[in-house]
């Protein structure tokens, strides 16, 4: 969300944007470019001008977005751009520091507690903070193509960020240093007999995260030891980088449901496969938390790799069938839940009581359940 001004000159940033236009024969403004990184490729490897625009200029939609669907699109660009702000703070100091991803130094410890859960963890928290990067970089370009206004949080980003070596000392919109993290998703995911959809309710895989505050990223440098503190840590963060991507899991298939306009549909299903992509890669990883108590806060992660309940086995990453629909029907293996009734709301929510939010202003707040609101009251299909 950094402005790409910070990559390159003013004046070659406002040639490339006057090219753009001529080339795609639709103004799409400056601050759209400058907000979306579109125009040098900010966290995409896009090149100088970036797909996105390209891609919009092969054949722009002559039709304004419906009211109903611009707010559904623009409910997921806000929901994108709170991922990156969180994503990038976990690849400052855990993931690799490259143009693709920029910003920060990483943090040695904290990378080697993350690589406990799979050696390769830097690359893949890289990725996954790419990819946000360019879900709302795209959804904010698609938006003003089709006559509707991008989003922008940016006025929000006033959260301080850890004083850990190897972080930006920039605002942010989210904080990592306080979560209070549901794993319900583990044993949700691993159910035959249950949905939440048709009401039931599911048992934590790691109690101790759903009670307290714990951080997921070292709030400074005191954080890197004793070793048990800090893997509880990173252990934290592997657990919540699953937790939100199966949120996102959800969200897209729910909000499909009221989008009416067939390309923007398109968009929305094209993007959401991606989140169910991301779920999959760290429910996995989390199965390999060592099991440690934290000495320094009691937090205590359950030894899931040899569990005799067949519901919180660790290798157990493929969506087991369950009830979907009606109890009639037989046994599925679906997403879930996709009930679209409220979905907006209930991710704000979600998101808030997990403490993601904890120090933004009412204004903050005012905003993302505006936004909500707007999504949620767009008719559904049919």
């Amino acid at each position: 969300m950094r402005s790409s001004t910070d990559f390159e000159s003013r004046s070659s940033l406002d040639e490339k944007i006057a090219q753009a236009a001529e080339e795609s024969g639709k103004g799409l403004s400056r601050r759209a470019f400058i907000a979306s990184g579109v125009a040098v490729g900010v966290g995409a490897g896009l090149g100088p001008l970036g797909g996105a625009v390209s891609a919009l200029a092969d054949k722009p939609s002559s039709s304004k977005l419906s009211k109903g669907d611009a707010a559904i699109l623009r409910f997921l660009a806000a929901a994108e751009i709170l991922e990156t702000d969180f994503w990038q703070q976990y690849n400052e100091l855990g993931g690799i520091q490259d143009t693709e991803v920029p910003g920060g130094s990483g943090s040695k410890t904290y990378t080697e507690a993350l690589e406990v859960l799979d050696e390769d963890m830097p690359q893949y928290i890289h990725d996954n903070t790419e990819d946000e990067f360019t879900h709302f970089t795209f959804l904010n370009a698609y938006l003003e193509s089709r006559g509707a206004e991008a989003v922008d949080l940016e006025e929000f980003a006033e959260l301080p960020s850890s004083k850990a070596t190897g972080a930006q000392q920039i605002g942010r919109l989210t904080n990592l240093m306080e979560l209070t993290v549901d794993t319900s998703w583990w044993t949700r995911y691993r159910s035959h007999t249950k949905n939440p959809d048709l009401g039931n309710s599911f048992a934590q895989a790691v109690p101790d995260l759903a009670k307290g505050e714990h951080p997921a990223i070292p709030r400074s440098d005191k954080d890197l030891k004793p070793k048990d503190h800090i893997q509880a840590i990173a252990n934290t963060a592997g657990f919540h980088f699953a937790t939100i991507e199966q949120g996102g899991t959800s969200l897209y298939p729910a909000l499909a449901q009221r989008t009416r306009d067939a390309e923007a549909l398109r968009v929305v299903l094209s993007i959401g496969p991606t989140e169910a992509m991301h779920f999959q890669t760290w429910q996995d990883k989390a199965g390999n938390a060592p099991a440690i108590t934290d000495p320094e806060t009691g937090l205590e992660f359950p030894n899931l790799k040899e569990s005799s309940d067949e519901e919180l086995k660790a290798n157990l990453i493929m969506p087991e069938p369950c009830p979907f629909l009606r109890r009639s029907l037989p046994i599925v293996s679906i997403v879930r839940p996709t009930n679209t009734e409220g979905i907006a709301m209930g991710v704000v929510e979600f998101l808030t009581a997990m403490g993601l939010f904890k120090g933004q202003s009412k204004g903050f707040f005012d905003a993302l359940k505006q936004l909500a609101s707007e999504a949620d009251a767009a008719k559904p299909r049919g």
